[in-house]
């Protein structure tokens, strides 16, 4: 069933977010600031992370390295999406159909792992704070990263090997606006039910065990936090409030698509915007505004420039 043989869709035809031309022009506007605040906010914190030597630590190697796959995530769909707004006929070929589906679940797999590391950096910090330096060392920070970026790319092979091969004959029409999995898979001329249900278990593995390996993680911290009662206690519970909120956005939108992959609804496609163009912007924001060494280094770096300037 290999696609150069019974496949003669050459390309899809993406039908977008809406028909009007008003609030196209509307969405063009707001998805443009978002996704410039996006890559901007992530570079700036790759940036500041890079240059300070205070924040010379395993939390923030680890944020730097989600920075980046934010930035990833940001450029896999949403400048064709924005380009898509002037355009009547919106289509994309196959091969970059199948090139979105890869690059979008390598790097929601990869960010996944990486939320986990972030998640056992904060709880070796918290609970096991003498041993912090010897375990949280930076040959395991790396390996974390190896290990968040091949499980997703991994992830992603496993759902296109399937994919690719489909047999693809007539109705190309994808109603969104990128190559959704599950919006792809129903166009084939095949009973795709075994399919959807690899899909859906594929997906669901790797999305509930990390979602509730960082549940069971945080409720740990948490409780270990609670116990007790310092300032340092205070600063923790800060970055963990910002780590939380995080996972529950990232995961929200996330385990909604994959408990109901194939019942699609008016309102999934707006949260499909919302994962793939909104969510990069999280970690800017929620990590710049409530982390004080962030805060500051940013300021210092500022500083730095301005004077640089009037020297």
């Amino acid at each position: 069933m290999a696609h150069t043989n019974q496949s003669v869709v050459s390309e899809f035809v993406l039908l977008g977010l809406s028909n009007s031309w008003e609030l196209q022009l509307f969405f063009f506007a707001i998805f443009s600031l978002v996704y410039v605040t996006s890559v901007l906010g992530n570079i700036m914190i790759i940036v500041i992370i890079s240059s300070d030597s205070h924040l010379n630590s395993p939390m923030y190697f680890l944020l730097s390295n989600l920075s980046f796959i934010d930035i990833c995530q940001s450029n896999f769909a949403t400048p064709k999406m924005l380009a898509d707004f002037f355009v009547e006929h919106k289509t994309i070929s196959f091969e970059g159909c199948m090139a979105q589906i890869f690059l979008l679940h390598s790097f929601v797999g990869s960010e996944m792992m990486l939320l986990v590391a972030m998640a056992y950096d904060r709880f070796i910090a918290i609970c096991r704070p003498l041993h912090y330096s010897t375990i949280m060392n930076r040959r395991l920070c790396i390996i974390f990263v190896f290990i968040s970026w091949a499980v997703g790319i991994l992830h992603s092979v496993s759902h296109l090997a399937f994919t690719v091969d489909l047999p693809f004959c007539g109705p190309n029409e994808v109603d969104s606006f990128f190559c959704d999995l599950p919006l792809v898979i129903e166009l084939a001329c095949m009973d795709t039910y075994e399919m959807e249900i690899m899909t859906l278990t594929n997906s669901g593995l790797i999305s509930l065990g990390c979602f509730l390996a960082l549940i069971i993680s945080y409720t740990i911290i948490l409780i270990t936090v609670h116990r007790r009662s310092s300032s340092g206690s205070s600063k923790a519970l800060s970055t963990l409030t910002a780590h939380i909120t995080v996972v529950i956005l990232f995961f929200g939108p996330c385990i909604y698509f994959y408990i109901w992959p194939f019942s699609r609804l008016s309102v999934d496609k707006f949260l499909s915007v919302f994962y793939t163009v909104c969510t990069p912007l999280l970690n800017p924001i929620i990590y710049s505004l409530r982390n004080e060494d962030v805060k500051s280094a940013m300021r210092k770096l500022r500083n730095r420039h301005v004077n640089s300037w009037k020297n």
